[in-house]
């Protein structure tokens, strides 16, 4: 009987959930598992997680004391929560968990590295090995120059938001440990741009972007990882077959999970030494004026970290709304 695409892509890619959902992690056993602020917020109106954002609260409201503001234990609970997702998650996943430094802070090298090592620190006094953490930063030029400091310090980066070679690249020449280029996101631009409904999984423009960085990455030897992100159909999935490392959301790897028909693989490290590509040199410079010249990378890059930063005033306020609730029943049971 033909085996699953999910099982058979396990073999050939490491398979990474991308979601907050602890129960859609558990149900379908991925190495990994990634957040971002989107997927945080969403769990956090969840029923089934309304215990995780009370007990982080509760928890700030104590550490700011009682003379602390209501916006001084938001912002406390705030900075908590992601880590408090992810020590969930990682106590039913064997890899790593990644979690995603503020958006806001994504032109801010010196705020970003601060950011992270508070994280780590986080996981740390946790009892979990840092080893088993990504730090997620948008791969701005800033954030990529904060995770090459932050890799010598052996802090693990993922660089989130990559859409364009020569993001990757300035990626790869500073040591970052994987990268997340979006399939589904540049596919969503060209469509707009283009007027067309679909691509066949062969000529999705994601998808070309991605074997272009992987084929890159394995033909000069770089030890950066590449996990394809933010699919928009399972034929991108397959055309990718054989990545380092694929995020897929849950609705994805259902359908996975209930398709069965022969995977064949796509992606590997000896067909890219094949492949003609130049070797380009990487320099402030040079990265501003390729992102420059490459409008779908530079909107995608610039619209990403408003939804994100979108997301964490969301989060914000709902944690707002929930403190309020908590500090009215606390008191009437006191």
């Amino acid at each position: 009987m033909t085996r699953t695409i999910l099982e058979q892509l396990k073999e050939m890619t490491v398979v990474v959930a991308d979601t907050g959902d602890i129960s859609a992690i558990g149900q379908f056993t991925p190495q990994d598992a990634t957040t971002n602020p989107s997927l945080i917020t969403a769990a956090a109106q969840m029923p089934e997680y309304e215990m995780i954002v009370d007990q982080t609260l509760r928890m700030a409201k104590r550490e700011v004391g009682m003379d602390g503001s209501s916006s001084q234990v938001v912002s406390l609970a705030f900075d908590r929560l992601a880590v408090a997702f992810g020590l969930k998650i990682l106590q039913i996943i064997p890899g790593r968990v990644s979690t995603e430094v503020d958006a806001r802070l994504s032109y801010d090298t010196a705020a970003t590295v601060a950011k992270a090592r508070d994280l780590i620190a986080q996981y740390e006094a946790a009892g979990v090995n840092r080893k088993r953490i990504l730090i997620k930063i948008a791969s701005t030029w800033e954030g990529i120059e904060a995770a090459r400091l932050l890799e010598t310090e052996g802090i693990h980066c993922n660089l989130t938001l990559l859409f364009g070679l020569h993001q990757a690249i300035a990626c790869a020449e500073a040591g970052v440990t994987l990268i997340s280029p979006f399939v589904g996101r540049i596919l969503d631009w060209y469509k707009h741009k283009t007027g067309r409904n679909s691509y066949p999984p062969s000529e999705d423009p994601g998808v070309l972007s991605v074997t272009q960085i992987y084929n890159y990455y394995k033909k000069y030897g770089y030890q950066t990882e590449v996990m394809g992100a933010s699919f928009r159909n399972i034929g991108e999935i397959t055309e990718l077959a054989g990545c380092d490392l694929l995020t897929i959301s849950p609705p994805l790897l259902a359908e996975l999970q209930q398709t069965t028909e022969e995977l064949p693989r796509k992606l590997s490290p000896s067909s890219a030494v094949d492949v003609s590509m130049e070797k380009l040199k990487m320099d402030k410079v040079v990265f501003h004026q390729m992102l420059h010249n490459d409008p779908m990378a530079s909107e995608k890059l610039k619209e990403g970290i408003q939804g994100f930063t979108k997301a964490l005033e969301t989060l914000e306020h709902l944690l707002a709304n929930r403190l309020s609730g908590l500090q009215d029943m606390d008191y009437v049971h006191g």
